[in-house]
């Protein structure tokens, strides 16, 4: 998956976390039917590679695989999430009271997406 598509699924993936968060803010009573866990492991299962093997693959293999595919599709999302995690740290810092959350998430959603086209 190129980092292009990473960043839009660890945008999408903050800001689903965001409404779900507004949303037990409106209404506690409903934190219960509130769950990230799907969110997250729809993005996992869509972005880890896959690994396939041979049926008589010995464990050892399937580590060696697993060793050599997960390292760089975890440190794409790792880099996703921590460059979303400071732009919206940095426009806090900066007191922008004209931007939410979501405009700067869609702009660093909109930036990944014209450096992929160029």
């Amino acid at each position: 998956m190129e980092q292009q598509e990473v960043m839009q699924r660890v945008v999408g993936v903050i800001t689903e976390a965001l409404e779900k968060r507004r949303l037990v803010r409106e209404s506690p009573k409903s934190a219960d039917d509130v769950e990230l866990g799907s969110v997250i492991g729809e993005m996992l299962t869509e972005m880890m590679p896959r690994i396939e093997l041979p049926s008589d693959s010995t464990a050892h293999e399937l580590g060696e695989a697993i060793s050599r595919e997960f390292p760089p599709a975890i440190e794409k999302m790792a880099a996703a999430f921590i460059l979303a995690a400071v732009r919206l740290a940095e426009v806090h810092d900066e007191g922008r009271a004209d931007r939410s959350s979501a405009d700067v998430l869609q702009a660093l959603a909109l930036d990944h997406e014209a450096e992929a086209g160029q």
